[in-house]
């Protein structure tokens, strides 16, 4: 069985690496990823891994992995900011909030697919506005669900969470291990 990671995402890359596991392949999906009209969060989050999933052509010997992060405040779902103003405004409304980041994994292999998402609630300290400019001007805000990462620069700004370290970064690790051993990969089998 190969791996396919459908995602152009350099952070599930690095923790597919913690599993000790390389792609075989990496085949970003093209899909939409705007919401629905009145689509929460969590539904919103679970379609788009289902989606990339099954867009992304596979063999019979390739399981796919896909997986979509959404920082959502209350009902509001905060994407991938536009640019550095979108980031200045989603930031500045995480700031001294709880909000929650779900992150949601689909994998297949051939018609079957096995999901699963986890919800971590993550509190973003008050943020001055030497924090905020200094954080737009790094530019770690580009690509990230919310407008932060919190594996970089924005770790700063986390003092807690509860739930999966893993699943903020963009791809819970127990979670993701449990759905590739139910698909058939061999996940803990020595390479041949």
């Amino acid at each position: 069985m190969t791996l396919v990671l459908g995602s152009g995402s350099p952070r599930r890359l690095e923790l597919l690496a913690q599993l000790g596991v390389v792609p075989g392949d990496i085949r970003p999906p093209d899909i939409d990823e705007d919401p629905m009209p009145g689509e929460l969060p969590r539904p919103y989050c679970v379609r788009l891994a289902r989606e990339k999933a099954q867009a992304i052509p596979s063999a019979d010997t390739e399981i796919v992995l896909s997986a979509d992060t959404t920082v959502a405040l209350g009902r509001r779902i905060l994407g991938k900011p536009r640019d550095a103003g979108e980031a200045a405004e989603f930031l500045t409304k995480l700031s001294g909030r709880r909000h929650r980041v779900i992150t949601a994994v689909a994998v297949r292999r051939g018609d079957r697919i096995w999901e699963r998402d986890v919800v971590t609630q993550v509190q973003m300290k008050n943020l001055s506005n030497e924090e905020l400019n200094a954080y737009l001007a790094s530019g770690d805000w580009q690509g990230k669900a919310g407008g932060y990462g919190i594996q970089g620069f924005a770790g700063a700004f986390i003092p807690w969470i509860n739930g999966s370290f893993t699943s903020v970064v963009g791809l819970p690790l127990a979670e993701t291990a449990n759905l590739l051993l139910a698909a058939g990969y061999p996940l803990y089998k020595p390479a041949d």
